[in-house]
C-alpha cells in the first residue's frame, strides 16, 4: 500500500450525501465557481471550519469532519498553502486533478465529528 498521510475536509450535508453516494471513497467534482479542492492538514483546522462557517452557514446549520488518507506520492504534489494562521494549512488541488486525487484515497472516508448549530454534536 506504501506510506499515506492523513488530511481532513469540513464538508456539509449536500457534499456528504455524495461522499455517501461514492460508497465513502470519493469526493465530488467542484462546482463551476469552485476551480479547487483544498483538503486542510489537521484536524483543529478542519473542527474550526466545519463548526464556525459550515454549521451556522448551510441552510440545515450542521457541519462534519471527514478524515481520509491519501498516498504520500500524491500529497507532495501540491504546495502545503497557509491561509490564517500557522495552523490555517491547506493544499489547493485544481478541479481538474480532483478525480486522479480521489483515485489516491487508501480505504474510506471517514465522518469524525458532526456540529448543529455551531455545537458539537458528536465525535468518533
Amino acid at each position: 500500500m506504501g506510506e499515506t498521510v492523513i488530511m481532513f475536509r469540513p464538508v456539509g450535508s449536500a457534499e456528504l450525501k455524495l461522499i455517501e453516494d461514492s460508497g465513502f471513497k470519493a469526493y465530488p467534482p467542484r462546482l463551476p465557481d469552485q476551480p479547487i479542492f483544498y483538503p486542510v492538514l489537521n484536524e483543529a483546522y478542519a473542527r474550526q471550519i466545519a463548526k464556525d462557517w459550515n454549521s451556522k452557514l448551510n441552510d440545515d446549520k450542521i457541519g462534519y469532519v471527514t478524515r481520509f488518507a491519501v498516498t504520500v506520492e500524491t500529497a507532495k504534489k501540491y504546495k502545503p498553502e497557509v491561509v490564517g494562521a500557522k495552523m490555517h494549512e491547506e493544499i489547493w488541488v485544481p478541479a481538474e486533478e480532483l478525480e486522479a486525487f480521489n483515485a489516491a484515497i487508501i480505504g474510506e472516508i471517514e465522518v469524525i465529528v458532526k456540529y448543529s448549530k455551531d455545537q458539537l454534536v458528536w465525535e468518533k
